[in-house]
């Protein structure tokens, strides 16, 4: 006889947030809420590329961010002056938003008023791509100093996310980063996925980037 049990729970794990996230996939198509899971790691610009994306779309959209961090509320205050609903998600230690936390953080918000609501992620290039959060589209931004190597490195982001935002593109002379390669990594994962090279400090690259958004959230209606 056996001295002990192995139970292997991750699947059960992820098949019930899966099964949570479907349900809140459905509530916010039923309520034509464009829901944006945003992903990233520490320092790549998400908070800074809202405050760019926010005013490109907020007379036509009516928009909520969830601002989800371990601790602080550093960005929702930052995003508080931008006219928009914000909240501030404290995910008590966790490196990543599940379906139920996020829909927590729904309720909380309100939603059935908005066009389109963004969730940022808490930084981190692993576990936020583990669970499906509800959102009808994972976007993710990798900045220009972290490397064009990232989706060899980190698969599974790069494979669940159907744009990629390439940031700071303003210091594109001073790294050693290959626009080609990192289309032709990333398109290993995801031969689909949308790829936008902005910059968020001046704008560049922001209006391609809000009309693609705007007509995604739009075709909700």
């Amino acid at each position: 006889m056996d001295p002990y049990r192995v139970i292997e729970v991750k699947q059960s794990i992820f098949e019930d947030n899966n099964q949570d996230a479907e349900r809140l996939r459905q509530q916010m198509k039923e309520e034509k809420t464009f829901l944006i899971n945003l992903m990233s790691s520490p320092g790549s610009g998400k908070t800074t590329m809202l405050t760019q994306l926010i005013p490109r779309l907020k007379d036509e959209l009516k928009i909520g961010i969830m601002e989800a961090d371990i601790d602080s509320d550093v960005d929702a205050e930052t995003i508080s002056h931008q006219g928009v609903k914000v909240i501030q998600l404290h995910t008590g230690g966790m490196c990543h938003l599940d379906a139920d936390m996020t829909r927590q953080g729904v309720m909380e918000l309100g939603t059935k008023e908005l066009d389109l609501v963004i969730l940022e992620n808490v930084g981190n290039l692993v576990c936020p791509a583990e669970f499906d959060t509800g959102a009808a589209m994972n976007m993710m931004i990798l900045s220009v100093p972290e490397g064009h190597d990232k989706p060899l490195k980190y698969p599974l982001v790069f494979t669940v996310c159907d744009t990629l935002i390439i940031n700071k593109i303003d210091v594109l002379p001073y790294f050693d980063f290959d626009m080609d390669k990192v289309t032709e990594f990333a398109r290993r994962r995801n031969p689909d996925i949308r790829i936008f090279p902005i910059c968020a400090k001046t704008g560049e690259g922001m209006d391609e980037l809000a009309a693609y958004l705007k007509e995604r959230a739009q075709n909700l209606k």
